[in-house]
């Protein structure tokens, strides 16, 4: 139509949505569900029997996948849920800041300097002595709508 060229910015994500809808009635224990605006871990699934005005309603218990915390949802079994795109990804340890950041190495070479220490006190402990044992660290870290956090640790050997 136009000689004119398009250019587009080029984002790290294709604008993928956070989440995914799913049916209450197929989320099974250990998959994850989006609760109050929370990514989370279901730990129990109850599913109650069709009443006198239709639906049969699943009653999730779910651990907040970052924070924690336990949060609870009754969602009619036919209804979809929001399901978090959760990504657990390997990086290996450089440094650690004196204000408590992590610096990173991703698979290309670059780093990663924008993730804070785990505010789990055995990881957090595992990580400082490993560091400064002078230890070979492999950090793995959880993100789901938008947040980061290291969610565990392995031991790869002394540098």
């Amino acid at each position: 139509m136009s000689d004119e060229e398009h250019h587009f910015e080029s984002k790290a994500d294709a604008g993928a949505s956070k989440t995914y809808p799913q049916q209450a009635g197929t989320i099974r224990k250990n998959g994850h569900i989006v609760i109050k605006n929370r990514p989370c871990k279901v730990v129990e699934v109850s599913t109650s029997k069709t009443g006198k005005h239709g639906h049969a309603k699943c009653h999730f218990v779910a651990i907040d996948i970052f924070t924690g915390k336990k949060l609870e949802d009754i969602v009619p079994s036919s209804h979809n849920c929001d399901v978090p795109h959760v990504n657990r990804t390997d990086y290996q340890l450089i440094d650690i800041s004196e204000d408590g950041f992590v610096s990173l190495l991703t698979e290309n070479g670059n780093t990663k300097d924008d993730l804070r220490l785990p505010t789990d006190d055995t990881l957090l402990s595992q990580v400082k002595d490993g560091f400064a044992e002078g230890k070979d660290l492999v950090l793995s870290v959880m993100s789901a709508m938008g947040e980061e956090q290291i969610c565990g640790i392995k031991d790869i050997g002394p540098k």
